[in-house]
Parts: structure tokens; sequence; C-alpha cells
């Protein structure tokens, strides 16, 4: 076999015009990268030439734009607010990334390196906080912390007085939830790199008379430390991108930060997009700036690799007398970040008003809510328009992406510009891209305005950039020689792809499509902007019914849409394996 391959390889070298194996350029591979090249254009080109032209436009009353200006640019760098709202940005997302490392970190450090009890629990606690939507998350952090929430509750019975021990309503308060609420994913991403950490070097210190605390320092983050620069500056991004903290908590405690004076700007009457576009072009640029240093930092890493051909073991760090103490650790954080929020839910869904823990409360409780939920049409038809865009922005992104990663790791014309389009709209927070996407379905010659396609096409530039790092490093999986027996053997491009290609590829794809949808279907802060009346998704309607005072039935439906998402996790993750099974015996 051997053998064979040797020689069709010689005969694919004789035949390809190029010479390369995989490299020629052939006509279907130069037409599908000449396509892709123009979709991906179409698609994130047009969101940031119209956020740019509308920032720098005249804008009328009645939304006609008269001429270039800087007066938009001028208001901003002579209004004090901006550099307040600035400020507050800046603070917001950096203490709260702050807080998310420190829990997901020790978190990650102790399931990973050491030898914990109840490291199940840590794993429990980030897959099913990733599961539960942002505003629901939030909603119970702000009943826990607020006025007639157990902690205030708390304090004035241990202090006998009637004030408050902690206003969720302030900046304090956002950098807190946004902190916990960041952290399962840290832990997930920072235990990844743990868990491949030598142990060798860790062992070393210990048997040199190094203490616990300085293994730590000195050893274990010194050797994560690209690792977690990296994930510090990508929760820093994500945290100026966050809307659902700034809306729910910022916005009644009059604490304003990027997205939400973008949000604010557009909700006026009349909208004063000009002021939200120029905000958003600011917005994009610092985004652009942070994401350049974090590839940077991110293409580093390899400088602390621990890990070699010889004798490597990923042996857990003894913590002797200290893992009661280690475990009581993951307990707490396990209360913080999963417990409390989910016990909170579940009283406000059962009980008919927002109420303190009482005793006397319970005698309310109820399933009302549950079945108010269950039995009204409105909520079917959210659940049908989120299910919707959900599966049309995951499935068109991976159609797309998983052309676009074959040809940007296996071919050379047109592959570099399809990866870099393709990895365009990470530059874009869902507020800003919202912004953009709104001004051109207003200005489009067919009615797209207040439609569920108009969400599910921003929700498919919003996500690309995830479905191509699923494409790509599926494919850099493959091994060149499959393709190249396919070709040998007689068939052409396009057969090697859609026979040999997809279907090995298809569990990178499968993987792709699942965390799109996810992520879409509890996506707010483009849906906010986008969402009309007959157009609402799940996560705009738990937003309205928080601002209306429903929060018994934002509990009752959060709940339940949690319970429905791990369903069909749980049932795409059965398929996949058993897809897997089948395509690789």
């Amino acid at each position: 076999m051997t053998a064979t391959s040797r020689a069709g390889r010689a005969v694919l070298r004789t035949w390809l015009p190029s010479g390369r194996i995989l490299g020629g350029i052939g006509g279907p591979v130069r037409v599908l990268a000449l396509v892709l090249i123009v979709l991906l254009a179409l698609l994130v080109i047009p969101p940031i030439l119209t956020l740019v032209e509308l920032s720098f436009s005249d804008i009328g009353l009645d939304g006609t734009r008269s001429g270039f200006t800087l007066a938009h640019y001028r208001d901003l760098a002579g209004d004090t607010d901006f550099i307040r709202v600035l400020f507050n940005t800046v603070v917001f997302a950096a203490s709260a990334t702050l807080i998310s490392l420190l829990l997901g970190g020790t978190l990650a450090w102790l399931v990973e390196r050491t030898n914990t009890p109840f490291k199940r629990l840590a794993y429990l606690t980030a897959i099913v906080s990733l599961g539960t939507p942002y505003v629901l998350y939030v909603m119970s952090w702000l009943y826990i912390l607020g006025r007639a929430g157990p902690v205030n509750q708390l304090y004035r019975w241990l202090s006998g007085g009637s004030g408050v021990l902690f206003d969720p309503y302030t900046l304090t308060g956002m950098i807190v939830v946004e902190g916990f609420l960041w952290s399962p994913l840290v832990f997930l991403l920072m235990a990844a790199s743990f868990r491949m950490a030598n142990a060798e070097m860790e062992e070393a210190a210990r048997m040199n008379g190094a203490s616990v605390f300085d293994t730590i320092r000195l050893i274990s983050l010194r050797l994560a430390w690209p690792a977690i620069l990296a994930l510090a500056m990508f929760v820093f991004i994500r945290n100026i991108e966050s809307f659902e903290v700034p809306a729910l908590i910022g916005i009644p405690g009059k604490v304003q930060v990027l997205t939400t004076d973008i949000y604010l700007a557009v909700k006026e009457f009349p909208p004063q997009l000009g002021h939200a576009a120029s905000f958003s072009v600011v917005m994009l640029v610092l985004i652009a700036v942070l994401i350049h240093f974090y590839g940077r930092i991110a293409r580093q890493a390899d400088r602390y690799a621990s890990i070699t051909g010889k004798g490597f073991r990923p042996r857990p760090f003894d913590l002797g007398a200290a893992r009661p103490v280690a475990g009581a650790v993951i307990v707490v954080i396990f209360l913080i970040v999963l417990a409390l929020p989910l016990m909170a839910l579940v009283w406000m869904a059962l009980t008919p008003y927002v109420a303190p823990v009482t005793l006397a409360g319970m005698k309310t409780l109820s399933l009302h809510n549950f079945i108010a939920v269950l039995t009204a049409p409105y909520y079917l038809t959210l659940a049908v328009n989120t299910l919707l865009v959900s599966v049309f922005a995951a499935t068109t992104a991976m159609l797309l992406t998983g052309l676009a990663g074959w040809l940007a790791a296996r071919r050379r014309f047109g592959g570099r510009i399809v990866d870099q389009l393709a990895t365009v709209p990470l530059i874009f927070p869902g507020i800003v891209l919202g912004v953009a996407v709104l001004d051109m379905s207003l200005r489009m010659p067919f009615s797209i305005y207040g439609t569920v396609w108009l969400i599910g096409f921003a929700y498919l530039i919003r996500y690309m950039p995830y479905g191509m790092r699923y494409a790509y490093s599926g494919v850099l999986q493959l091994h060149r020689e499959l393709e190249e027996a396919s070709e040998a053997s007689g068939a052409g491009v396009l057969q090697t792809l859609g026979r040999i290609t997809a279907p090995l590829l298809s569990p990178a794809l499968m993987a792709g499509w699942l965390f799109i949808f996810l992520i879409a279907s509890r996506e707010l802060s483009i849906a906010v902007l986008l969402a009309g009346p007959q157009s609402q998704v799940i996560a705009v309607a738990m937003l309205d019914l928080w601002q209306n005072g429903q929060a018994g039935e934002l509990s009752a439906l959060g709940l339940l849409w949690t319970v429905l998402m791990v369903i069909v996790a749980s049932i795409f993750q059965y398929l996949e394996r058993r897809g897997s099974t089948e395509t690789f015996g």
C-alpha cells in the first residue's frame, strides 16, 4: 500500500499543473474560492462600511442624510459623558475579568492539577451555567443581592437594621455579576491548559523545599502564563461587548457603558443613529486593537511548552492534609456560581410574585407560572422563532466555514483571504453589529426589517469566526494522504471533498454547529435591536418580562428553555458520537 501511495503521488506530480500535491489550483477549486470570497465579502464588509458611512453622515430628524460631517465625533470628543462611559467600560471589564480568572482559574487548578475531591461537581457547575441564558442568570443574582433577597434579608436579621448590605444596581454590582457569569467558561478553558502541564517541574520544586504556595506562584502559574494572559484578554474583550449585565443592572442604576449608550441612542425617538454609529466605530477600533494583541499573545504560547516526547505524565499534585480545604473551595464556588442562582429561579418560578424566602411564603408555592408558559401560544411562537434563527445561523455558518476551512488549510489560492474574511466579524460586538444591520435593512429595496430572517442574517455574520475555528482545526487533523489517494484513484476535487473529506470532517462540523446553535439561542444584544412584533425570540422576551415585572413567568420560561437546550445538546452529542463511530469504525 505504501508503494502504491508513492506511485500515486508521483503520477499526481506529473499531471497537476503546479507539480504540487493538492497545491495546484484546478478550475473547480478556483471557482469555489472565488465564490466563497464574494459571499464572505458580501456578508462582512457592508456592515463595516455602513457604520463608518453612518458615523460621518448628517442625519435629519426624518432619517434623511444630507452630506458629510464630523459633528458626531466632535460631540464625542467634547462630551464629558463619553469619558465617563469609557472609564466605566474599562473598569467594569477589567474588574469582572479579574473575578472570573480568580474563580475559574482556582477551580481549574484544583480540578486538573490536584487530588481534590468533588471534581465532577466543578464540571457540572460549568456545563449547566453555560447552558443558562444570560438574562436568566443576571435576574437570579438581582434577586439574591436585591433588597428583598436572601443576602440583605440575612443582613437585616443579623444587624437588626432596615438597610441593605449590598446594592446590586451599581458599578460594583455589575462587576460582581459579570465576574460570576464568565467564571464557568474561564474554568473550562483554563482546565485544558492545566491538564497538560508537566508535573515533573512542580515535583522538582517541592523536592527542593518549595512550599505549595511558592510552587504554584513560581512554577504552575509561570508555565500557564501565556494561556492565562490570552484568556484574560479574551474575557476582557467579551466583557467590553457585554450587554445583558449593563442592560439589566446598569440602565436601572444609571451606570452607562459603551454597549448601553449605543442601545439607548438607537432606542431614542427619533433614533440617534449618528451618535450610535460614532460610538460603535470607537468600540470597533478598540476591539480590533485588543484582538490584535490577543493574537500576538496567543502566538507566544509555544515558548512556554513543558510537554516533550520524553516521559510525560500528567500526574496530580498531592494536597495532603489540605484536600478537605480544596474540596470546600469547590463546594463554595458551586454554591455561588450554580446552586444559589438555580434555587432563586426555582423559588421565583413557584411564587406568584417576587417575595422574600420565608416559611409563610412557602404556602403560596404553585405551578401556575409553568402552566401559563406551557399553555400560552405566545411562548410557543417564541420557541419556534428562536429555534428557526438558531438553526439557520448554525447550519449556514458551518456550510460556509466548512468549505472555507478546507480551502484555508489545504489550498493556496484564496485560502488566506477566505480565512481573514471569515474571521473579521470577531471585531463586531453584538450591539454594534445590530446597529449596522439595522441601518442596512432600512435601506434595502425589499422589506426585511422586523423579520426573523434579519436576525438570522446577523447571527450568521456574528458567529462565522467560531465555525471557522472548528472547521479549520478539523481539517488540520485529517492527513493529506487520504485526499491524495482519492485523487490518485481518479476522483475529482469536488468528489474527494464530498465523499472523503466531508464525512471525516463531520464530527468537527457537528461540534461547531452545536456550539453556534446554543449561543445563538440565547443571544440578546443583536436581537434586541432587530426583533419586531412578529419576530420576537426567547432572549428578547425574557428582557421584556423582566422589565414588565413578570419575574415568575420569566423564571419558569427560562428554566423550561434551559432544560430544552440541555436535551437538544444531549441528543446532538449522542448523534455526533454515533456518527463518529460509524465513520471511523
